[in-house]
C-alpha cells in the first residue's frame, strides 16, 4: 500500500495533468458542444477504457522493470521530468489554444462515440507519459507489493480524471461561452498551468531518493 503522502502527491500531479489542455478534453468538449452532454458522456467511457488499458500495460510492464533493472527508476525519472518541462513550454508559449474552442464534429452513434474516446486517449502522448514515466516514480518498493501500488495509483488516476472531464462534459457550454467573452481567462489558466508544470519537471528531476 503507497503511503498516503506519496498518494496525495500523485493524485495532485494526475489532477494538474487533466486540467492541463490535451487531446481528450479537447475532444471531450468538442463532442459535448458539438452533439450533447449524453454524447460527451459516452465518448468518456471510451477514454476509461483506454485508461484501464494503460494501467494494466504499466501495472505488469514497470513491475517487471523496477525488479529486473536496477536504474531503471532514474531513466524513467528523466523521462518523466523531461516530459512535464515540454508541456509546461507548451502552455506558455505564444499561440496555444483553449479546448473549450467550439469545434465542429459530426454525429455519430453510440458505438463510434465509444470507439473515438477509447483511440483518443490510447494515442494521447500525456497519458502514455504518465503512466510509462511518470507513474513509476511514486512506486516505493519499500512499500509493499510493487504491481498493487501501480494499480492503486492507477485507480486514482483515472477516477480523478473521469470526475474532472465529466464534469468539464456537463459544463462545456458555459464554460466555451465565458471563455469566449473573456479570453484573458484562457492566457491565465494556460500560465498557471505552465508554471505549475514546470515547477513538477523540476522536482522530478532533481528528486533522487528513491
Amino acid at each position: 500500500m503507497p503511503h498516503l503522502t506519496t498518494l496525495l502527491a500523485f493524485a495532485a500531479v494526475a489532477l494538474t495533468l487533466v486540467l492541463t489542455p490535451g487531446p481528450n478534453m479537447a475532444y471531450l468538449v468538442s463532442r459535448a458542444i458539438a452533439q450533447g452532454r449524453t454524447a460527451g458522456m459516452i465518448s468518456l467511457i471510451g477514454v476509461g477504457a483506454g485508461f484501464l488499458v494503460y494501467m494494466l500495460l504499466a501495472a505488469f510492464g514497470i513491475t517487471a522493470l523496477l525488479l529486473a533493472i536496477p536504474f531503471a527508476y532514474d531513466g524513467l525519472r528523466l523521462a518523466g521530468a523531461a516530459y512535464l518541462a515540454w508541456m509546461a513550454w507548451n502552455a506558455l508559449r505564444p499561440g496555444g489554444a483553449s479546448p473549450f474552442e467550439v469545434k465542429a464534429l459530426r454525429r455519430d452513434a453510440p458505438l463510434r462515440l465509444f470507439g473515438m474516446g477509447l483511440l483518443t486517449n490510447l494515442l494521447n502522448p500525456k497519458i502514455a507519459a504518465l503512466y510509462l514515466a511518470l507513474l513509476p516514480q511514486f512506486v516505493d518498493k519499500s512499500a509493499g507489493n510493487i504491481l498493487s501500488q501501480t494499480l492503486i495509483f492507477g485507480t486514482v488516476q483515472i477516477a480523478i480524471s473521469l470526475t474532472v472531464n465529466a464534469i468539464f462534459i456537463m459544463t462545456a457550454g458555459t464554460i466555451s461561452a465565458f471563455l469566449t467573452r473573456r479570453p484573458l481567462w484562457t492566457k491565465i489558466q494556460r500560465w498557471i498551468m505552465g508554471t505549475v508544470l514546470g515547477l513538477l519537471a523540476v522536482r522530478l528531476a532533481t528528486d533522487a531518493s528513491r
